[in-house]
């Protein structure tokens, strides 16, 4: 099978000179898209399914953290920093892989070959990744959404939500009362709410922690989550289970 990889950088420059660099130390490799941020790097992720995906730490729209969160398949993750030496040393001591910009060739090397023993990304370890992250300004996070309901736009509190699922074009709000339809992606959404708050566990969906009563997993061993005040179950992805392994 053909090794394939996407690039995220939103300094296009950066994003060709590690093309580059790669097209000389792993010529089979094939660079299937450079993404410029966060949100198109992700769309491009689920849709191309790359074997390894090299993500800037800070893009806008999503960080690579964000975006390393909502993989669900089977793409390995390089990230690329431009943090000091102390937030280097804090990456380094973990299992996924980094290049420190400008990223020098034998460290790329290194990366290479290690790509061939690495793992898929683990939740747990991205969330502990991303409280390396300087919170974003104050007021950035999501605090209400609006909604349609015939002539009537109402704001609905994101504490009264209960989760966010997309739903073809459009995303179902949930709330304990009613369900709305709003135009934000999910994608868009992870972005602007608290992640101490609220918490992807699929492609598809974003909980309110708040609101998560338990977990269940069935006979083939798939976990859900349990949403109390809604008697539903909500199915969590591979790629997310980690963060649900103490409740």
């Amino acid at each position: 099978m053909t090794a394939t990889a996407l690039i995220a950088d939103d300094e296009p420059q950066l994003a060709l000179h590690l093309r580059d660099q790669l097209a000389a130390l792993w010529p089979e490799l094939g660079i299937v898209a450079i993404a410029r941020d966060g949100v198109e790097a992700a769309e491009r992720i689920a849709a191309l399914q790359p074997g390894v995906a090299f993500l800037d730490i800070q893009m806008p729209g999503l960080t690579g953290l964000e975006v390393a969160q909502g993989i669900e398949g089977r793409t390995r993750v390089v990230f690329v920093t431009a943090y000091d030496e102390h937030a280097v040393q804090a990456f380094e001591q973990q299992a996924l892989d980094y290049l420190l910009k400008p990223v020098k060739t034998e460290r790329l090397r290194r990366t290479v070959e290690r790509l061939h023993a690495a793992a898929a990304p683990d939740a747990a370890l991205l969330a502990a990744l991303q409280r390396l992250l300087p919170p974003g300004p104050a007021g950035e996070r999501l605090q209400y959404v609006r909604v349609s309901r015939g002539d009537l736009v109402l704001q609905v509190a994101v504490d009264d939500v209960l989760y966010f699922r997309a739903d073809d074009k459009y995303t179902c709000v949930q709330t304990r009362d009613a369900q709305h339809l709003i135009r934000m992606t999910i994608a868009e959404l992870a972005a602007r709410l608290d992640p101490a708050r609220f918490v992807q566990i699929h492609r598809s969906t974003i909980v309110n922690l708040a609101h998560v009563a338990g977990t269940r997993r069935d006979e083939a061993s798939r976990l859900y989550v349990r949403i109390r005040g809604n008697g539903c179950e909500l199915p969590v992805s591979r790629a997310y289970v980690p963060l649900f392994r103490a409740m």
